[in-house]
């Protein structure tokens, strides 16, 4: 996903403008919670099991669409394994299929849907809303165990066990070292045509009563695999392999570094999604189409 600030350009205009809610549909903003263990992700992918097949699977069948199928758009394409609990995407549905739904839309989903996703709310998005280029952060949480004997059971699919004691102040220490804006390229796995540049507003470590230690990672947007690469790195500092300065200096150099670890997707959860007040959502969708550059010196 392309977010940031440069000039204006006519593509970006005209794709805001193709983002319309079609004449006679209404946009409905979708929150949502899911258990990521045994999805391939969120994206549709054929005969895979996927979040967004489930939901559109669900939404054809409640509204009684036949094979007409309502695609989602999404805040964040989360991969394989990795869990939602504040998810976000909206929907595009005709006002007369809306009008007959509009009070009854999540209890008929969740009685559709399988136990392991849910959709928390439904509800009319304000004018120009979309669930992916209008949002100006999301916040993720990755979580660690390092207690010799292992993970608590009940929390296996949630918590990555780190078999080395971890120092979170020297993580911190080394997070610090990563806010603000720069070109991520050494923690993502590029993708043609996008951009690595990326605006780090917290990256922070913090060990719970319950042992557990939890990075909370905050960005206007992630590029493929960001998250769990930082977390990875962190932890090489946290267990003494690595100096506090050592993610730093990998991300100044622009390139993956094979010893930059992308850990497990289990202990990644997306916790919440935050968008501008309503009148400024417009405006935003059109500075999120930029390609950004970063200003050099």
């Amino acid at each position: 996903m392309n977010d940031g600030v440069c000039t204006e350009t006519a593509d970006a205009t005209a794709a805001a403008e193709r983002d319309a809610v079609p004449d006679g549909f209404v946009r409905v903003r979708l929150d949502l919670a899911y258990d990521g263990t045994a999805f391939s992700g969120w994206a549709r992918q054929g005969s895979r099991r996927t979040v967004q097949g489930e939901i559109e699977d669900a939404l054809r069948v409640v509204t009684r669409s036949g094979e007409r199928t309502y695609e989602l758009t999404v805040a964040g394409r989360t991969d394989a394994g990795v869990h939602a609990r504040g998810q976000v995407a909206h929907v595009d549905l005709p006002a007369d299929v809306w009008a007959g739904q509009e009070d009854r839309l999540v209890r008929r989903l969740t009685g559709r849907l399988p136990q392991d996703v849910r959709i928390r709310s439904a509800a009319v998005a304000p004018p120009y809303f979309n669930a992916r280029f209008s949002a100006v952060w999301r916040r993720y949480v990755y979580r660690v165990g390092d207690h010799p004997g292992g993970v608590d059971p009940l929390l296996r699919g949630h918590v990555l066990w780190h078999n080395w004691p971890l120092d979170a102040d020297a993580m911190n220490e080394a997070a610090r070292r990563l806010l603000g804006e720069h070109d991520f390229a050494a923690y993502c796995k590029r993708r043609e045509g996008a951009t690595t540049i990326r605006t780090l507003r917290e990256l922070r470590w913090e060990r719970g009563a319950d042992g557990i230690a939890a990075c909370t990672v905050e960005a206007d947007a992630f590029c493929h695999n960001m998250v769990r690469a930082l977390v990875g790195a962190m932890l090489f500092v946290g267990d003494g392999h690595r100096p506090p300065d050592w993610p730093a200096a990998v991300l100044a150099g622009r390139v993956r570094d094979s010893a930059v670890h992308v850990v497990r997707p289990h202990g990644l959860t997306l916790e919440a999604v935050g968008y501008p007040p309503d009148d400024q959502l417009a405006a935003r969708n059109r500075e999120a189409r930029n390609l950004r550059t970063l200003l050099l010196p």
